[in-house]
């Protein structure tokens, strides 16, 4: 074992290292005065990224990852200060400059992109006019300053440049709002690019445009970035090093690498086994969870701050804090503050992580061959929007069996979330289109639907804060579910909420508090004990993790299997993570433009063949180092899709994917819709495997299988140029 340095800080001389790199941060603690104390929400942070270096800072929900970068530019808010410690960015000490000279940094050598593009945006003014505006902070005449923007626009990729400088924000979609904030964030070409979760709310294909474009302009312009984020995989792809956040203190830093192929902090090695990472399914191997959650500011006066929740911890771990110790490894020098960093990597689990051998509740026949509790056919939806009707839902048919769990996956706009409420009848179909529940008509509006159709059919939302009513306690909005979908009442009704409130897992303790005093995980806990007060036969489950840590996003995907083993109950799953959805789904269905072009079992839609959007999405997925290890075809060569979705009445004739496919075959993908072709699978028709697409699933397999190199990816000249290269031409 090697010994800690002399201090935390003894690997950084800051008055050498003051010019060599972008940011140095020595010994930062920084504090929030809550309540009339001072509460430490960073104690004692340090590290440095070098000129050009990408840096990833990790962590959960309120372990300090943000606050670090608020402090970094002086952001911090009005109850916030830095009680110790330097920071300095371009050999620059940011707590010694003035109110000009802090300006001028802002302004020319340090740069900020926010999680949410939308609200870094504003709305009343045209993009010409707000990223000029960051042009002319560097003193650029107004005239030159629009000739920026309009290069800059192009530099970041977006279409049609011209037309986006004459639009508003909400005139965009989130991946072109998020390119927007980054060419403003780029206008000075600063040193210091800060990244705070810029990629969380966007789809995987957008996700890895933004991620390709921010590496590409690292590249050329030589910035240096500080990532912050909770998706691992994204830092693994992106970053050159990382620091581990638990709690306000820098647990664990190093070469990426090395931190992900052998992390040496047993809260690294947590973060890592609750993702549901390639080749593992819900029936195979269930999620490691960290128990318990993060510290009060200041509470832990004494021992690791992390021996709580640690399944190697003893007496020593909560008698002395650990120093930060120093190791060798392959790639450069690995820091971490654990007193056991040797056997961090043999951490027991939460509990066994063999799946259970049953599947569903006692007594339910197999889910390949369950009778149909939903089905769903021929269903459409037309908008009638100023630019013409827009057809949301395009002549979908779909079945779900009891006890199964139906994946659909697709861009923002393919219509997954319009699909879902056509199901749970918040939007009625178009003509022609018809629902039915256990083989019984099922009425197209909720409120036509009896009251066992509408327990029957429940949701669960991506943000539980817009769902949950702040006014009411948690008993009181679970007890009105119950009091509405079951004929319990009085004390019958507490001993069935204690009975839900268990198998949530919701401590009784949270009974009587009201949702804004619940962290993100117990807020989703409770919604789901709401969906589940009237025993549904379905429950659509829309993003339900999307929000959520790692550690929490595991708990729940848990959760949500075991309830399903334990009640039978079948599930829509809507997200944009494909990893969760391998994980938890038995069926996949990819939407594009409300059309439905692949569904199968989700093995075989993963394994392949694939329609050409499938093999797009899957490509674009961040894969952690050693993903497809256990069974999961390796890591797939990046496809870029040409060109943005197609406007709102302005859908394309023949195969609605001809536009911006990479393997399009000519003139019949233009003209003419594909058919239904079966790629393998059960007998079953329901269970089968289908792909819409005009190119044989034969060659669909060799084209596919095939080494192709990066963006290698488009093997056609624009999506849709009519060019076959590297097609079946």
């Amino acid at each position: 074992m090697n010994g800690p340095p002399p201090s935390s800080f003894a690997a950084f001389d800051v008055s050498k290292s003051d010019r060599t790199d972008a940011l140095t941060v020595v010994g930062l603690t920084v504090t929030y005065r809550i309540r009339g104390r001072d509460r430490e929400v960073l104690q004692d942070v340090s590290f440095r990224v070098r000129r050009g270096e990408a840096y990833g800072l990790v962590g959960e929900s309120g372990c300090g990852k943000s606050t670090v970068a608020m402090a970094t530019v002086r952001y911090l808010p009005r109850n916030g200060k830095v009680k110790a410690g330097k920071i300095v960015i371009a050999g620059e000490d940011v707590q010694k400059l003035g109110a000009d000279a802090l300006r001028s940094m802002r302004a020319t050598t340090v740069s900020m992109v926010y999680q949410d593009p939308g609200r870094a945006l504003n709305p009343s003014l045209t993009i010409a006019r707000q990223v000029s505006e960051a042009f002319e902070a560097a003193g650029v005449a107004r005239d030159e300053a629009l000739q920026r923007t309009l290069d800059m626009l192009k530099r970041v990729h977006i279409a049609a440049p011209e037309r986006v400088m004459d639009s508003y924000p909400h005139q965009l979609s989130g991946g072109m709002q998020q390119r927007v904030v980054i060419a403003m964030a780029l206008a000075s070409n600063p040193v210091l690019l800060i990244l705070d979760e810029p990629t969380t709310g966007l789809d995987a294909t957008v996700e890895a445009e933004v991620l390709d474009l921010i590496a590409q302009l690292r590249e050329e312009l030589g910035t240096a970035v500080l990532f912050i984020s909770h998706n691992l995989a994204v830092i693994a792809s992106m970053c050159e090093r990382v620091g581990v956040l638990y709690a306000g203190k820098l647990v664990e830093e190093g070469a990426t690498q090395d931190v992900f192929a052998r992390p040496r902090h047993p809260y690294t090695v947590g973060l890592l086994r609750c993702l549901p990472t390639a080749g593992r399914s819900r029936d195979s191997e269930r999620l490691d969870t960290i128990a318990g959650g993060l510290p009060l500011p200041g509470s832990v006066t004494r021992g690791c701050i992390y021996a709580e929740r640690c399944r190697l911890a003893d007496e020593r771990c909560r008698r002395d804090a650990p120093p930060p110790y120093r190791l060798g490894a392959a790639h450069g020098d690995q820091m971490a503050r654990c007193h056991y960093h040797e056997r961090a990597i043999e951490l027991p689990h939460a509990a066994s992580s063999a799946a259970p051998s049953h599947c569903a509740s006692p007594g339910a026949p197999p889910r390949a061959h369950a009778a149909p509790v939903l089905r769903a056919r021929n269903l459409s939806k037309t908008f009638h929007l100023s630019g013409g009707p827009l057809r949301a839902v395009d002549d979908v048919s779909l079945e779900l069996a009891r006890g199964e769990t139906l994946g659909l996956v697709g861009e923002s706009g393919s219509g997954k979330t319009t699909l879902a409420r056509l199901m749970l009848g918040l939007l009625a179909p178009d003509a022609g289109g018809s629902l039915e529940l256990d083989g019984a008509p099922l009425a197209a509006r909720v409120t036509r639907r009896s009251d066992e159709q509408l327990k029957a059919l429940q949701i669960v939302f991506q943000n539980p804060d817009s769902a949950l009513n702040r006014a009411h306690s948690v008993k009181r909005m679970i007890g009105r579910a119950l009091a509405r979908f079951t004929a319990l009442r009085g004390p019958a009704i507490d001993e069935r909420l204690g009975t839900l409130s268990d198998a949530v897992r919701l401590p009784e303790r949270y009974l009587d508090a009201r949702s804004r005093q619940l962290s993100g995980g117990l807020k989703q806990r409770v919604a789901i004990a709401r969906a589940f007060a009237g025993e549904p036969r379905v429950v659509v489950c829309d993003e339900p993790t999307s929000s959520l840590d790692v550690s929490v996003q595991a708990a729940i995907l848990n959760l949500l299997v075991d309830l399903q083993r334990e009640r039978g109950v079948s599930y829509v799953f809507i997200s944009h993570d494909l990893h969760v959805v391998r994980y938890v789904s038995d069926r996949i269905a990819v939407l594009y433009l409300g059309r439905l072009l692949e569904i199968g079992p989700a093995a075989a839609v993963f394994d392949g063949p694939q329609h050409p959007y499938t093999e797009a999405l899957l490509s674009a997925v961040p894969t952690l180092p050693g993903d497809g290890a256990a069974g999961e075809p390796l890591r797939r060569a990046r496809i870029r899709l040409a060109g943005e979705l197609p406007e709102p009445g302005a859908m394309p004739s023949g195969c609605v994917f001809h536009t911006r496919c990479p393997r399009k075959l000519g003139a019949i993908c233009e003209q003419q819709d594909p058919p239904f072709l079966d790629a393998g699978g059960a007998a079953d028709q329901s269970s089968a495997h289908r792909i819409r697409c005009h190119i044989p699933v034969a060659t669909l397999r060799a084209l596919q299988s095939e080494p192709r190199g990066d963006n290698a990816a488009n093997p056609t000249t624009g999506g849709g140029s009519g060019d076959t290269s590297g097609s079946t031409g």
